[in-house]
């Protein structure tokens, strides 16, 4: 039920209605400290967990040699930021594809806000936008740094049970034209990971303390 008070971003039946300009005027409402309607923002997360969902653990991405792709490290919770980013940059789009690895929430304000516009660009260019999870997409840091209190205070306790889910099937990891390997933590504690290890690693949960999926995440380099 959307309140008739409610005069933000929607759309009528599918999620499959967004384009550029609803995910622009997504950005300026929430540029004004405005939260999209629950109910839009279910389907958004729900719409890219199905993506996600039909993804190995590490997506293999493809670039003509005269073609860019944008990297992106943690934002963080800081939606400024990333506003700023694409303002820099230019919005997402066929031509001017992002992966965004890992670390898109906690410590900051605007978790939410960084979340919903991420997901949104994702379910516009599944192709060209890519995302891998951080290790602060897990329940335990959520709760420790933050996230998980701020869903609660703009939506609900079912909301963020959607966005724990919704984690469990991002990819770990991405590999640009076979080249170039993008992971949010480092490399293996062991000799001999290849890609494809990385490929069949089953990644739809918490991570645990050793293994794979877990340095994948957590690996930071070190002396």
């Amino acid at each position: 039920m959307v309140e008739s008070s409610y005069d933000g971003p929607k759309f009528d039946k599918s999620v499959d209605e967004i384009n550029e300009e609803w995910v622009v005027s997504l950005m300026k409402w929430q540029e004004d400290r405005k939260v999209l309607h629950k109910k839009f923002a279910c389907m958004i997360i729900m719409k890219a967990k199905d993506i996600f969902e039909k993804n190995k653990s590490l997506v293999d991405v493809q670039r003509e040699d005269e073609e860019e792709i944008t990297v992106c490290g943690d934002i963080h919770g800081q939606y400024y930021d990333l506003l700023n980013i694409f303002k820099l940059n230019g919005n997402p789009s066929k031509n001017n594809p992002y992966i965004f690895n890992g670390d898109f929430i906690d410590r900051g304000s605007f978790s939410v806000e960084v979340i919903i516009t991420l997901l949104s660009w994702k379910v516009l260019y599944p192709n060209h936008f890519f995302m891998s999870r951080g290790n602060h997409e897990t329940k335990n840091l959520n709760k420790l740094y933050g996230f998980e209190g701020e869903v609660k205070a703009k939506y609900d306790l079912k909301v963020y049970d959607l966005f724990s889910e919704l984690f469990c099937f991002m990819p770990l990891s991405h590999c640009i034209n076979k080249q170039v390997f993008v992971t949010h933590g480092g490399l293996f504690a062991k000799d001999g990971v290849t890609l494809d290890d990385i490929r069949k690693t089953n990644r739809t949960k918490e991570p645990g303390d050793e293994g794979i999926m877990c340095e994948c995440l957590w690996s930071d380099p070190c002396d």
